[in-house]
């Protein structure tokens, strides 16, 4: 008798960092994927024997052809939010699980209890899908290690001086391929419905620490030349948004003088260490001498990946 084939897991932002991670990790593990894009030529550099699917979440109609006969959904939500209630009621129509990355909003550490704009999005996402029945899992990483590319490698490939302000504050920053780990890890493990699982990386290190474990693995000098918040609210103007400033701001002064929140979840999960800031550095230290023009990117599906002012 021929076995009946798995049910494929479709995966959101697939192009992006994290999806891209999972979309692999779930094919090494012998999962079909489906993968969700709204525009198929940005899905080129997916592997071949991905099912690439178009749709749009601020078009939930447009969901059915990519959710018909999948048995789980990695939702990483990259539209506004006035859809995701039509958007969750089709995932529970075809589907039986979700894994949503979400952030640690309600994590009790100064840092992630700040005004996010971001975060009441998440929370309503969150609700909506408890309120279906669906089996669920919700992932919170923490400050993406990720972000130290988008925030200085300008300044860094330029005149090797990082501008910038609470030079003492402290994060745990999390590499985006441990993320996918444990997304993927509950995509198709047993065990994880009803997670909550919030994942940061394994130290809690100082923003100027951060810049000086960068100069470390390029082998070069980086120095950190404290800004106030005015005026790095002057030196944002214009290319970032101000709520997420206002946010970062807030959240850097809230944790001064408190080490970051760390969790073992991580290992809990995939039975090895979260990877340290200086490998996911050494991992990346070419894309440091190349110049950034994306200071931060909230859209989770570019060929940036996803970055926020809680990750």
């Amino acid at each position: 008798m021929t076995p009946t084939p798995m049910p494929p897991v479709l995966v959101t932002g697939a192009t992006g960092w994290v999806g891209r991670s999972v979309v692999d990790l779930l094919l090494d593990a012998g999962v079909p994927v489906r993968a969700l894009t709204r525009r198929l030529e940005a899905a080129a550099t997916l592997p071949a024997n991905v099912d690439v699917v178009t749709g749009d979440l601020t078009l939930p109609e447009s969901l059915d052809a990519a959710l018909r006969g999948v048995r789980a959904v990695f939702l990483v939500w990259t539209a506004p939010p006035a859809t995701a209630p039509a958007v969750v009621e089709r995932l529970a129509t075809y589907a039986r699980r979700v894994v949503f990355l979400s952030a640690p909003h309600q994590t009790p550490h100064p840092f992630f209890q700040q005004p996010n704009p971001m975060a009441a999005l998440y929370a309503d996402i969150e609700r909506l899908i408890v309120a279906t029945g669906l089996e669920s899992t919700i992932i919170r990483p923490g400050m993406f290690a990720s972000n130290a590319l988008f925030w200085w490698t300008g300044a860094i490939s330029a005149d090797g001086v990082v501008r910038w302000p609470y030079g003492a504050a402290e994060t745990a920053p999390i590499d985006e391929r441990d993320v996918a780990a444990v997304a993927a890890r509950t995509l198709y493990g047993d065990g994880h419905a009803g997670g909550d699982y919030v994942l940061t990386g394994p130290e809690s290190l100082s923003q100027a620490e951060q810049v000086s474990i960068i100069g470390d693995v390029l082998g070069r000098r980086i120095e950190f030349e404290e800004l106030s918040p005015e005026e790095f609210r002057s030196e944002t103007e214009g290319s970032w948004p101000r709520p997420v400033v206002d946010m970062l701001l807030a959240a850097w002064s809230a944790t001064m003088g408190m080490p970051a929140f760390v969790t073992s979840t991580v290992f809990d999960i995939l039975g090895s260490v979260p990877r340290s800031f200086r490998q996911w550095v050494a991992d990346h230290a070419t894309a440091f001498t190349e110049d950034s023009t994306h200071p931060i990117d909230l859209s989770c599906e570019g060929s940036k990946g996803r970055v926020s002012s809680l990750r």
